[in-house]
């Protein structure tokens, strides 16, 4: 059985820094792309960053880039979400997922207006983020 398991989240205020770990169990992590979504409340669920298998290629939102950075760590099966200077507009709760599908994922976090099946193949049951101003 897949399980993906986020931790980090909190509540911080603006312009403070959050480390969020998504770790892996039954998956074979090295084969599958990682990604983080948001969702605030309210709003559709958005992708945030996505990393391939092994690290070569990287993708951000326009909303996050600059401030938010993926890593992954495939001896560990865990991959991170490193958040600078929090905005309040950063708040949410926050999904790891995986899939194998590189193309689509790049294109949900680069060009979501442009997919139309948003699906993963796995799923975490997210961790909660809170920026105050």
């Amino acid at each position: 059985q897949v399980q993906l398991v986020e931790s980090g989240g909190g509540l911080v205020q603006a312009g403070e820094s959050l480390n969020l770990s998504c770790t892996t169990e039954g998956l074979t992590f090295s084969d599958n792309a990682m990604a983080w979504f948001r969702q605030a409340p309210g709003k559709e669920r958005e992708a945030v960053s996505a990393i391939t298998w092994g690290s070569s290629s990287i993708v951000y939102a326009d909303s996050v880039k600059g401030r938010f950075t993926i890593s992954r760590d495939n001896a560990k099966n865990t991959v991170y979400l490193q958040m600078d200077n929090l905005k309040p507009e950063d708040s949410g709760t926050y999904f790891c997922a995986a899939t194998t599908n590189w193309w689509r994922l790049s294109r949900l976090v680069t060009r979501p207006d442009q997919v139309r099946d948003k699906s993963m193949d796995y799923w975490g049951s997210g961790t909660l983020v809170t920026v105050s101003s």
